[in-house]
């Protein structure tokens, strides 16, 4: 509590010319006075911004500011405020660029693994199904999720995208292939050998209590009309398998408090007190973009609408807490298209899931983890003044200190790769860069942007984030939860006894202190 008074109340008063020394001492003064919480950690969330590379948050920090009539450098946003952060290296088992399966094994399994695949170790390569099944439980990876399970905490996937889609996937499947969704995406050497994502949900997986994203096509037959759209052309299965009544029958057979809903109103009237599975699927595929979102009740929750409504479905095991992992996913899709406003936004809505489960939760017990899975080519550029308007062009004065040789204007934002390539390039003049769909020039052409291998921010509160401290190798994330939370390979390992009588947080009464030398000399200028 006490760190956040000065990063909240400093935007709020503003800063003059002769505030930085001051500004710079406070903080100092709050980093001195830093204890870390050794706790076990009941709760567990893990934030994923699929995407948010360095870039795209500094990208994002100054939008918020601007959208708020600020010049924008200044702000901070909800994870800049957790008192730990560090640095995860992104590279693959055999990519120095990974893909997503890559990173989000790594991060939810404790190991790094080849391209494309998706829980499972670097001995599977990629569509290697007979690899797989030759090894058998040897080539799987567990997720920190499923070993949560195994400590009967209860368990949540929130997303974005398709629940089957490569990061929400890594908390469950075990699978040579990302891209095999629905059994119909199953190679043809593979298919009715190795079970596809959608299968292995309902059906291995049917005792994570809460799901909630896009992706319908994966669970439906190919020729069930979709319940939002009417349509028969939407869903992809040729095994005849109705994944959802599976899901409806298991939770049935089990006798559990369950709900299906797949459109907004439904999900609002979820009673959060009668109920104790969810599954959630509010699109064919991807759900729509925040700004483009149907807010009505045929239309789609927010992901901070999302992951308020698992956090209190969660936090009712009261003895054992929960591990939830959410997704910002569309951020990555939007920067694939070179979409910079829409991945802004994404980054926003982001934030916003960030900010409800802090309000939601105490970092006494609760470990708030965000990062990213890797970054993309995608830069803020130009020696632009402050309050430069972050979707526009460079102004002129600044893009007289390094003419572009082409004497056209050109935009801050800009990508190395993707769509926004053109031999003859673009004279902006006159065009609308802030438009919610204008494409971002690059500097190569590609039909989609790739990503980059930019080491990644952590940011961290709550027991043990203070091992979130420097350069670390993205796997390392599950090893921290799994210690933090004494589960999995840590169970035994964690030095429970010593932790459950230690202490925690700097006292409140250092916060108020601080606060009020912050007033008083506010009051004395």
């Amino acid at each position: 509590m006490w760190r956040r008074v000065f990063v909240v109340l400093l935007p709020i008063f503003g800063l003059c010319s002769e505030d930085w020394n001051r500004m710079a001492k406070e903080t100092l003064t709050s980093a001195i006075k830093m204890k870390p919480n050794t706790a076990v950690a009941k709760n567990v969330i893990l934030f994923i911004g699929d995407g948010l590379g360095v870039s795209t948050l500094n990208a994002a920090r100054i939008y918020r500011g601007q959208k708020n009539n600020k010049t924008g450098e200044e702000t901070v946003l909800e994870w800049e405020k957790f008192p730990y952060a560090a640095f995860s290296k992104i590279y693959g088992a055999d990519k120095q660029i990974p893909d997503s399966a890559q990173t989000a094994t790594a991060i939810l399994g404790g190991v790094k693994v080849n391209y494309k695949t998706v829980g499972v170790t670097d001995a599977v390569p990629g569509e290697g199904c007979d690899k797989l099944l030759e090894l058998g439980e040897a080539g799987k990876v567990v997720s920190v999720l499923r070993k949560a399970l195994s400590e009967g905490k209860s368990t949540g996937v929130v997303t974005s995208t398709r629940l089957t889609h490569a990061t929400p996937a890594a908390t469950y499947a075990h699978s040579a292939h990302r891209n095999w969704e629905s059994d119909v995406d199953v190679i043809d050497e593979a298919r009715g050998k190795c079970r596809d994502i959608a299968y292995q949900l309902i059906h291995n997986n049917s005792d994570i209590q809460v799901l909630l994203g896009g992706g319908r096509r994966a669970f439906y037959p190919a020729n069930y009309s979709d319940p939002e759209t009417g349509r028969t052309d939407v869903n992809k299965r040729n095994d005849t398998n109705n994944l959802v009544e599976d899901w409806l029958n298991i939770q049935r057979e089990k006798n559990r408090k369950h709900k299906f809903v797949w459109k907004k109103d439904d999900f609002d009237n979820i009673d959060v007190n009668n109920v104790d599975y969810v599954l959630g699927l509010f699109s064919p595929s991807h759900m729509a973009y925040e700004i483009e979102r149907d807010k009505t009740g045929n239309g789609e929750p927010s992901l901070s609408e999302m992951t308020s409504k698992a956090i209190n479905i969660l936090k009712r095991n009261k003895d054992k807490g929960f591990f939830l992992l959410v997704e910002g996913g569309l951020i990555d899709i939007a920067h694939h298209d070179s979409l910079a406003k829409k991945a802004l936004e994404e980054t926003l809505q982001f934030e916003e899931a960030v900010k409800v489960a802090a309000s939601m939760t105490n970092q006494e017990d609760t470990l708030l983890i965000v990062t990213a899975d890797h970054s993309h080519p995608f830069s803020l550029a130009g020696y632009t003044k402050r309050g430069n308007p972050v979707l526009g062009l460079v102004d002129e004065e600044s893009a007289r200190i390094e003419p572009p040789l082409d004497k056209k204007p050109y935009t801050a934002l800009v990508y190395g790769n993707g769509p926004g390539y053109k031999a003859d390039r673009e004279n902006l003049t006159g065009v609308d860069t802030a438009a919610d769909n204008y494409i971002q020039q690059s500097a190569v052409p590609l039909e989609y942007e790739t990503h980059s291998a930019e080491d990644v921010g952590i940011f961290s509160q709550g027991p043990m984030s203070h091992l979130f401290h420097g350069v670390h190798e993205q796997h390392y994330i599950a090893h921290v939860i799994q210690y933090a939370a004494c589960i999995g390979d840590y169970r035994e390992n964690c030095d429970r006894e010593e932790r459950s009588t230690s202490g925690s947080a700097v006292p409140e009464v250092l916060c108020w202190l601080l606060l009020a030398s912050f007033l008083a000399s506010r009051i004395g200028t």
